[in-house]
């Protein structure tokens, strides 16, 4: 029931791990100095998002409401905690060394730190379903759709701002800015089409964050 959501997350949750190209060595090493600091703190980060992702995806079609209540509930939270943790690091990585490098740090924390919250308010939004009342329950997750598919643009939004020429191409070549593979977990019950979506840092936005999430809810909504 709850593998399409995955997808829907996965769509733009880790932008800055699908760069790609080559730095200018023309450069003093400053802006690539910049980058490794920034990677090597966001690393961890973009592994706990891959396995947020895993765990939703794991949480299999035949899941009762009350265990992907459980699950997308974690998954959001960490999700949340994972954008406070990558505000964190380009704050505490000083002003990138590039034009508007100032702007650019600000705004990306800015809207880094405004992402985290609307997970937050996604997961109080799942805690508050009641899995007893499937019918309630499913009508609830198509309000989460609602708040994801927003969610969704406004994460691009925010991962987008590192993604800029020098910058760019820096981070490009550090190794903690290379796709996160998801940690295992002990059952496996996502297809393979599944699970290869969720974590390729490649995947583009898919769009349909509010029919993933209806996906999920017109399951719930069925009688045991």
């Amino acid at each position: 029931m709850n593998k399409k959501l995955a997808a829907a997350l996965s769509g733009g949750a880790v932008l800055v791990l699908a760069l790609s190209g080559c730095s200018d060595d023309g450069d003093d090493g400053k802006v690539d100095a910049w980058a490794k600091a920034f990677c090597d703190q966001a690393q961890p980060q973009f592994q706990k998002r891959a396995d947020a992702q895993q765990a939703i995806i794991s949480t299999h079609a035949d899941s009762k409401p009350a265990e992907v209540q459980k699950a997308d509930s974690k998954a959001f939270q960490d999700i949340a905690d994972t954008q406070k943790a990558l505000a964190k690091a380009v704050e505490s990585g000083g002003v990138p060394p590039i034009e508007n490098g100032e702007q650019l740090q600000k705004d990306a924390v800015k809207e880094l730190n405004a992402t985290a919250t609307a997970y937050e308010g996604l997961r109080k939004q799942v805690d508050a379903l009641d899995p007893k009342d499937q019918q309630k329950f499913a009508d609830g997750l198509q309000d989460v759709a609602v708040g994801l598919k927003k969610i969704e643009k406004m994460n691009q939004d925010a991962l987008g701002k590192l993604q800029s020429g020098e910058l760019r191409d820096a981070m490009a070549k550090q190794p903690g800015c290379q796709r996160a593979t998801p940690s295992p977990v002990p059952t496996a019950s996502a297809s393979p089409a599944a699970g290869a979506g969720a974590s390729s840092p490649a995947a583009k936005p898919s769009g349909s964050a509010s029919a993933s999430v209806s996906a999920s809810a017109s399951s719930s909504g069925k009688p045991e």
